[in-house]
C-alpha cells in the first residue's frame, strides 16, 4: 500500500487543495481531496484485469466550483432534505437555508461540508491505507446548534474495498446525518448512461415522497412496484416507468430512500455492470440508503474524461437516516444528543466476474 499527495488547485480565497492517492498492492486506487472530502476517482479492475475509473469527478478543484450535483462529496451536517428548512431540536425551533428551489433545506445548506477544506492526515498501513479528515463546525453554522467535531476516515484495502467511517460529537443537541455523494458508473467514468446496470437493494419498504421529494411519513411495501429491487433489476427498466409511476415522476426517476432490512453492519445493495463484469456491493450499519439515478445530473464543467456529464450517467447510493427524519417521529431519529458519539460505517466493495 502507498499514499501520494499531489496539488489539486487553488480555491477562490487563496487556499490550496490537495489530492491523496491511496494505491493498493494490485494497482487499484482511490483519489480523495481534502476539499469537501471529495472522492475524485476510484480506479478498479474489470473482469479482464483492466483498471478503470468508476467514479464521476473533475481534473482539479476548479471543476467543483460551482459544485454541480455534489459529485463525490462528504455531506453534512444533514444529508438529504429537511422540509421548508424548519424543524425542532430539543425544544428549539431551527430555521435553516432553503437552498433547493427556495423550498427545501438540502445537503447541509448553502455552504455544507462538501465545500469545506478539511484537515487531512494520511496513514500508510499493511494491506490498507487510511486518510483521516477532520472538520469542526462552529455553533450556529448553517443554523445548526452546537459545535460539532467531525472525523471521517477513508480506508482503502488490498481487497478493493473503500470503507468510510463517520464519527462526530457535539456540545449541544443537534442534527447529524453524514453521507457520501459519489456518483458511480461501473462501465467507466465518461462512458454514458448507467441504464444497463443491474441493481439489487435489500429493502422491503421505501419512503414515500410528495411532489417536492419530501417524505409523507409512509414507508410503503415495495411489492409490485418499481421499487422492488430485492432481486436484481435493470436500472433502465425502472426508469422507463417514470411517467406511469407517481413516485418515480415526483423524483424524475429514482431518488428515494430505501429502508434496509436488518440491523448492524450488513449487506444493503449490489450493482453489476454486464460489459465489464464489475460489481459494487454496499454494506452499512445505517438504517437506510438513498438510491439516486442521476436524474438531474448535468455538469457545468467537463469531467475527468474531458466531456460533460448528462442525465443518468452515474448513480448514488447514499447511506443515511431517512430524509426529513427530524420531522417524522415514526422514522429513526437523526438528532445527536450532546456528548453522545455519532459513529457509523459504510463499505463499498468492488470486484469483477
Amino acid at each position: 500500500m502507498s499514499i501520494r499527495k499531489v496539488p489539486f488547485g487553488a480555491l477562490p480565497g487563496g487556499q490550496t487543495a490537495d489530492l491523496y492517492i491511496l494505491e493498493n498492492a494490485h494497482g487499484a486506487s482511490v483519489e480523495i481531496t481534502n476539499y469537501g472530502g471529495i472522492v475524485r476517482a476510484i480506479n478498479v479492475p474489470d473482469r479482464d484485469g483492466n483498471i478503470g475509473n468508476v467514479a464521476l469527478g473533475y481534473r482539479d478543484v476548479a471543476g467543483y466550483l460551482p459544485l454541480c450535483g455534489y459529485l463525490g462529496a462528504l455531506i453534512g451536517r444533514v444529508g438529504n432534505r429537511i422540509a421548508n428548512g424548519r424543524c425542532v431540536v430539543s425544544g428549539e425551533a431551527l430555521t435553516l437555508a432553503k437552498n433547493e428551489a427556495g423550498r427545501t433545506h438540502l445537503h447541509g445548506g448553502d455552504v455544507g461540508f462538501d465545500q469545506k477544506l478539511w484537515d487531512a492526515t494520511p496513514i500508510e498501513g499493511i494491506c490498507q491505507d487510511c486518510l483521516i479528515l477532520k472538520y469542526t463546525s462552529p455553533d450556529g453554522e448553517e443554523g445548526y446548534p452546537g459545535t460539532l467535531r467531525v472525523m471521517v476516515t477513508y480506508t482503502f484495502t488490498d481487497d478493493d474495498e473503500l470503507a468510510i467511517r463517520y464519527e462526530a460529537v457535539s456540545d449541544r443537541d443537534t442534527l447529524c446525518n453524514l453521507t457520501n455523494h459519489t456518483y458511480f458508473n461501473l462501465a467507466g467514468e465518461g462512458s454514458g448512461a448507467v441504464c444497463d446496470h443491474m441493481i439489487e437493494i435489500d429493502a422491503d419498504t421505501f419512503t414515500v415522497v410528495d411532489e417536492f421529494c419530501i417524505p409523507t411519513g409512509e414507508m410503503r411495501d415495495v411489492t409490485g412496484t418499481p421499487f422492488d429491487l430485492r432481486t436484481a433489476k435493470r436500472i433502465g427498466d425502472g426508469l422507463s416507468q417514470t411517467e406511469d409511476c407517481e413516485q418515480l415522476r415526483f423524483g424524475h426517476g429514482y431518488d428515494h430512500n430505501f429502508n434496509i432490512n436488518g440491523e448492524g453492519l450488513r449487506f444493503a445493495c449490489e450493482v453489476t455492470e454486464p460489459t465489464t463484469g464489475r460489481i459494487l456491493q454496499v454494506f452499512t450499519d445505517m438504517p437506510a440508503v438513498q438510491f439516486y439515478a442521476g436524474n438531474m445530473l448535468e455538469s457545468v464543467n467537463p469531467g475527468s474524461s474531458g466531456r460533460r456529464y448528462g442525465k443518468h450517467e452515474g448513480f448514488c447510493l447514499e447511506t443515511q437516516y431517512a430524509p426529513d427524519s427530524v420531522n417524522h417521529p415514526e422514522f429513526p431519529d437523526s438528532v445527536l444528543p450532546a456528548g453522545e458519539k455519532y459513529d457509523f460505517a459504510t463499505i463499498y466493495a468492488f470486484s469483477a466476474e
